[in-house]
């Protein structure tokens, strides 16, 4: 169950020493065709770090043959030298397996504005080519870990390909796109174009509705590598399906992870005007740390969700809004309904309805609640 699952990759987790921890911190994830079809999505955040930079230069042509990925220091904000050392990352990655420099995708997370250095990084690059294995995603998921606590990683099997995953994230997931690096790789045989349409509709409704704590990382990456290997072509639509369904899966493996989160909160919004403000609604709650706070001490504060949904621009009737919290309609006609009581918070996972009565449109927004841990752990951050 790892990014090197399907046919045609190769992955390696090593130890190149960036991180104090000495753990893994390095991982490298190769196509060996016979396709080369790929495509990526980046951060929107106009502050972007040297690795995004190179890398949205390099998928132009949708043609990427291996992903370098690097924890213990995001490479943001280091000025030339720190573009310098992303260039002679892919340059070693290229010279160790006989490719491109331009075909090379490089990812890099941690602290803004520490410098990596470029020995140590070319070094474990050596070191992860010579440990490339099928067998190596487990590794590479490890190594690009930061205050995750857990490697995340995925495989969706289809009708004679499958799609396999990782990535990483714990803190700052919001869009567009959730604070992560992503690696997807499949054996379907698809063009850039398809891999492209598939991915932006996969994170559209993933992890662009994953907002843990409204803060947008510089550095996010998410990119599919096509190898072909398995000789079948799916329908567009299959292929997309199975795409979405591995991405969603990472997305709440992110939320179960967030940093010192005690809830997973799923926000989901019925019956808006259109799609686009469902999600204003559903985000416009998950950003709220009045209740964010309030589902930490397991008080089902229905207000505080009527007084985030009174925000926006959607479309309804600030007087007709229904709001249940586990199933429990605590609000009807904006007013006080069922007992508040009888929900139920012990659990982890927090379910919040809204129904706008504005049309039929609906769509749901993850998010974790706020406690003391994520004030700790932002506090204090190291890799």
């Amino acid at each position: 169950m790892t990014v090197s699952s399907p046919r045609g990759f190769r992955a390696a987790g090593v130890t190149a020493g960036l991180k104090p921890s000495g753990t893994k911190d390095l991982a490298l994830v190769v196509n060996d065709g016979p396709n080369f079809a790929s495509a990526s999505v980046f951060t929107s955040n106009r502050c972007k770090a040297n690795p995004v930079l190179w890398s949205q230069e390099v998928v132009k042509d949708g043609v990427v043959r291996a992903v370098v990925l690097n924890s213990g220091g995001a490479n943001c904000y280091t000025g030339a030298e720190g573009f310098q050392t992303t260039h002679a990352v892919a340059e070693r990655v290229a010279a160790g397996l006989g490719i491109g420099a331009v075909d090379v995708v490089v990812c890099s997370t941690g602290l803004i504005g520490l410098v990596n250095d470029r020995a140590v990084l070319v070094g474990g690059v050596d070191e992860a080519v010579a440990a490339l294995s099928a067998d190596g995603g487990s590794d590479a998921a490890t190594a690009i870990m930061t205050t995750d606590t857990v490697a995340k990683q995925v495989v969706v099997e289809a009708a004679g390909w499958t799609i396999g995953g990782m990535a990483k994230g714990a803190g700052m997931l919001a869009p567009q796109l959730a604070t992560m690096l992503v690696v997807l790789t499949t054996d379907a045989v698809v063009d850039a174009g398809t891999a492209d349409r598939a991915l932006r509709a996969a994170t559209r409704v993933s992890f662009d509705r994953l907002d843990s704590d409204g803060c947008m990382s510089t550095n996010d990456t998410v990119t599919l590598l096509a190898s072909g290997a398995s000789g079948v072509t799916p329908s567009e639509s299959d292929f997309t399906e199975a795409v979405t369904a591995a991405c969603t899966d990472l997305a709440r493996q992110l939320l179960a992870d967030a940093e010192g989160a005690d809830h997973e909160i799923a926000i989901t919004v019925l019956n808006a005007a259109s799609e686009d403000e469902a999600v204003t609604v559903g985000r416009s709650v998950a950003r709220s740390n009045l209740f964010k706070a309030a589902v930490f001490g397991k008080d089902p504060n229905w207000g505080r969700v009527l007084a985030s949904i009174g925000t926006t621009d959607a479309a309804f009737d600030p007087a007709d809004l229904d709001v249940a919290m586990n199933g429990v309609w605590v609000c009807r006609r904006s007013t006080p309904d069922e007992d508040p009581s009888k929900v139920d918070m012990d659990d982890r996972q927090v379910d919040v309805t809204i129904d706008l009565k504005a049309g039929n449109a609906r769509a749901t927004v993850w998010t974790n609640d706020l406690t003391h841990a994520y004030v700790h752990e932002n506090s204090a951050y190291s890799s």
